[in-house]
Order: C-alpha cells, then structure tokens, then sequence
C-alpha cells in the first residue's frame, strides 16, 4: 500500500523547523505513527513506542537517554502512557532549544494536553491530526483503483 500524503505533513515540517517539540494529537488509529515514520524519513532520528516495554526502559533515566540523543530528532510515540516525561523534556528543551528535537504522538486527550501545556508552554507546538480527509480520501480511492486495474 502506498503512502497517502497527509495534509497536515506540511504543517507538521514547518513545525519541526521552528520549535524544539512538535505534538501530533489525535484519536487513535487515525494515522499519526505513519505520518511520524514520514516526517523521521532522512533524518537522524530515534523513535520509541512507549506500548513496548522495551522502548519504556529505553526511557528509565530519561535525562541520560536524551543527552544521548540530542542530535537526533526523538519520537514519543503513545506519550500518553507516560505523562511525566513532560516534566523531563523541559529543561533538556531549555539545555538546547534548537527546533525539531522533539515529536511527541498521543491520543488527543484533556489531562495530555493539560499537562504538556502546563509544563512545555512555549515550547511546543501542537497539531491536530484527524482521520481521512475527503480529499486525502480521493487519493486512496485513486491508490486502490490503480491497483486493482493494473
């Protein structure tokens, strides 16, 4: 199956040139880990599912993992199950403030947002990622037609 080119990567790449951490929120199964594999694509990047186990330990003393990785672009994939690393990204954020240190993916939800807000204020930068558009739908459309005709 072919990538269908989000709307949003545009946003999504402006957003990673201008602040240190970008947040895709969305409902879950809407796309955000796909859109992210995209934005890592060609970039020195390192991306941990916080579902596996083993990517959570990767994270058991957070301020190491990020010295680390300062000069890759992390992943936080499903951020929401571990919401006290917010209060860790801030000050590696104000050790090195460069944009596009940080891509944080969650399920859009009152307390996620609440507590990045809080503790990343001016830090972040939040984009809103919805399930197909019409548009983007078309392209499947067109994707699936080429596929099944040739």
């Amino acid at each position: 199956m072919e990538y269908i080119i989000r709307q949003l990567e545009a946003a999504a790449q402006k957003a990673l040139a201008r602040a240190p951490a970008v947040a895709i929120l969305g409902p879950r199964q809407c796309g955000k880990s796909t859109l992210a594999r995209h934005l890592l694509a060609g970039r020195p990047a390192v991306a941990l599912d916080l579902q596996r186990r083993s990517d959570l330990n990767k994270l058991a003393d957070p301020e190491l993992f990020f010295r680390r990785h300062r000069q890759e672009l992390v992943c936080l994939d499903e951020v929401q199950l571990l919401p006290e690393i917010f209060s860790e990204l801030r000050p590696e954020i104000d050790q090195d403030r460069r944009p596009g240190r940080f891509l944080i993916l969650g399920s859009a939800s009152r307390e996620l947002l609440q507590q990045s807000s809080e503790t990343l204020a001016g830090r972040i930068a939040y984009l809103d990622l919805t399930p197909l558009l019409v548009s983007e739908m078309v392209l499947l459309y067109n994707i699936l037609c080429k596929s099944v005709f040739h």
